[in-house]
């Protein structure tokens, strides 16, 4: 009756055993994990301080630098303005040295102080001089002329200001030189070429465009009573009667002479308009031929020309040359 229960002896034992080891075992490795555990957090800890401190470093070392940035930036600014107050200072004692020897020139030789004032007066007259005989009496040769004369007054001045005035007046006279006739003077010539060219036949009639057959095709009593009676249009332009042409051509000379007028003061607006109106007496008095059509084409032509010549530059010499005279004479009374 023994005998079966023996074996189940020893399995009791082997199982309290291993829930003995069991029990020891697991605080054993809790406490490991624990440990473990509080290494890593130390670590990490220990990591993020340092990196603070690295982080915290590098703030100060951009800060420092910032600081030095600032200082360099103020030490530039510092000597930008040191340079400016040194080259202002140089200009002034420049203007003084100049000032110092164009008075001690003028004390070591005021005659010749005296003369080159007196040339640069009669230079500026003749620049003046001819720049009016160009723009008020087309005189081009005048003005040519005068430019020339002051240019060799201007060549006996000797001083370094005089170089920029020969330069532009030589750029002057070069324009003068390739300036062909004054265009009112060739608008005028045209309109007294076109006037007397009035008293010129009008060459023959061009047929007009309603003709239906040439003369041998019309009928012999036809051909009679075009030679007896002209017939024409009540409504025509065309001025027939005696009186009434002698008028015509009174009006269109008085227009000619208008414009001829307009030309002399440069009036654009002016002789534009006169030779407009005659243009519109002209298929008054003529009829239509080919001599017509030419004058027509004359006066448009005659009003398409300019009045005033185009001189961009002229004067340029006369204005630095006041200018200079202007700035020299605030200079000596600054003294």
């Amino acid at each position: 009756m023994n005998a079966p229960e023996s074996p189940a002896t020893p399995r009791r034992r082997t199982s309290a055993l291993a829930w003995l080891l069991l029990v020891l075992l697991l605080p054993l490795a809790a406490l490991l994990a624990w440990r473990a555990w509080q290494s890593e957090r130390d670590e990490r800890r220990a990591a993020d301080t340092q990196d603070r401190i690295g982080i915290e470093a590098l703030q100060q070392r951009v800060a420092i630098l910032r600081q030095g940035q600032q200082a360099q930036g103020k030490r530039l600014q510092q000597a930008e303005a040191t340079n400016r107050l040194l080259r202002d200072e140089l200009l002034a004692m420049g203007q003084r040295a100049a000032l110092l020897e164009d008075s001690v020139q003028r004390l070591a030789d005021p005659a010749q102080d005296a003369a080159r004032a007196l040339r640069l007066d009669e230079i500026e007259l003749l620049l003046a001089q001819g720049g009016q005989r160009l723009l008020l009496a087309g005189d081009l040769q005048g003005a040519r002329r005068a430019y020339g004369l002051a240019a060799r007054l201007l060549d006996g001045l000797h001083a370094p200001a005089d170089i920029d005035l020969r330069q532009v007046l030589a750029d002057e006279r070069a324009m003068l030189d390739a300036l062909g006739q004054d265009p009112r003077i060739v608008a005028l010539a045209r309109l007294d070429a076109f006037e007397a060219g009035l008293d010129a036949p009008a060459g023959p009639v061009v047929p007009s465009k309603d003709t239906t057959a040439p003369a041998s095709a019309q009928p012999w009593w036809e051909r009679l009573a075009t030679r007896i009676v002209d017939v024409r249009r009540s409504d025509a332009l065309l001025v027939v009667d005696a009186g009434e042409r002698a008028a015509g051509l009174a009006a269109l000379r008085l227009e000619l002479s208008l414009a001829r007028t307009a030309a002399e003061r440069r009036d654009t607006a002016g002789h534009a308009a006169a030779l407009a109106r005659v243009r519109a007496l002209v298929p008054r008095l003529w009829p239509a031929s080919a001599t017509r059509d030419a004058r027509l084409r004359e006066l448009d032509a005659i009003a398409a020309l300019p009045l005033k010549p185009e001189l961009p530059t002229l004067g340029t010499t006369l204005d630095q040359l006041r200018l200079q005279r202007g700035r020299l004479e605030g200079d000596h009374a600054a003294m």
